[in-house]
């Protein structure tokens, strides 16, 4: 890379000015093309997508604006390109993670497995994504922790999305004493959940015998919630159950051990008085 000066200053202040009208006007164009992006694509586009899109097309614009514009300087681009890719070599070799990171985050704006405010686990880590940039992805726990994820490990990693589905099974475990009237308590707990605001119509509530524990029969009650209220649907089912079953007259027992004696025969029981407990003569 060479930098000549050719004779004479008034060809260096056409240069500059060359340079200068150059730069000027890539600027322009790329203000021009960032508002034809903001128009056409922001609406269409979620935050997270749209803002990297903006930055790396408008920072590109000038980058080459300026690359040109060093041109009448001597500084050619092929140069700049030979000691960009050597640079670039360098850095990728030094740092194969960021990189990594980096494409995996723009795959996943590409293919957006997960969005801003989706409940999701990730890699073990479970809550709500509150922010997905290039470099990686941030978590808020249920316990309120925030979790850095890098994007190489998210884009690798099984993802469940709570937020894509259409509705999501609330499913309650409830215990009842084997005295009491099965079929009743089937009826109560069906038309609980009939009667709740968010369980859908369609798939239908469903309530049936799932175990026979030591002390208690398990009915499994089944209904199918917006995923919006999945977490409410399941904490206003569960405080009700009992509630409902108490007004039914239907006992939900707590362990017990019962002992039956079969045989009451009698133990023969006897006394041997030991030498320290006699009186001395």
């Amino acid at each position: 890379m060479t930098l000549s000066l050719p004779g004479g200053w008034e060809t260096l202040a056409s240069d500059i000015a060359l340079a200068a009208a150059v730069i000027i006007a890539s600027i322009f164009v790329a203000l021009i093309v960032r508002q034809f992006m903001r128009r056409s694509l922001q609406p269409r586009l979620p935050t997270y997508v749209y803002k990297p899109m903006e930055n790396m097309v408008f920072y590109g614009i000038l980058l080459l604006g300026i690359v040109s514009a060093l041109s009448p300087f001597g500084i050619s681009l092929s140069g700049l390109l030979v000691a960009g890719g050597f640079a670039g070599l360098v850095v990728g070799l030094a740092s194969q993670q960021t990189v990594s990171n980096l494409i995996s985050g723009i795959f996943l704006l590409v293919e957006q497995p997960l969005r801003i405010g989706d409940p999701v686990t990730v890699e073990n880590v479970s809550g709500v994504v509150v922010d997905i940039n290039i470099l990686s992805t941030r978590v808020r726990t249920w316990d309120g922790y925030i979790v850095r994820i890098p994007n190489s490990t998210v884009f690798n990693a099984l993802i469940t999305n709570y937020q894509r589905t259409r509705a999501r099974r609330v499913e309650l475990k409830i215990g009842i004493h084997y005295r009491s009237d099965l079929d009743k308590a089937i009826q109560v707990l069906r038309a609980m959940m009939e009667e709740h605001p968010y369980c859908l119509v369609n798939p239908a509530p469903e309530v049936f015998v799932s175990d026979y524990s030591n002390s208690a029969v398990v009915l499994t009650a089944r209904c199918w919630a917006p995923p919006q209220v999945w977490f409410k649907t399941k904490v206003e089912l569960q405080t009700m159950v009992k509630k409902r079953l108490e007004e039914a007259g239907i006992e939900i027992p707590f362990p017990q051990l019962d002992l039956h004696i079969r045989d009451s025969a009698p133990l023969p029981i006897r006394i041997e008085e030991s030498s320290n407990d006699r009186k001395p003569s």
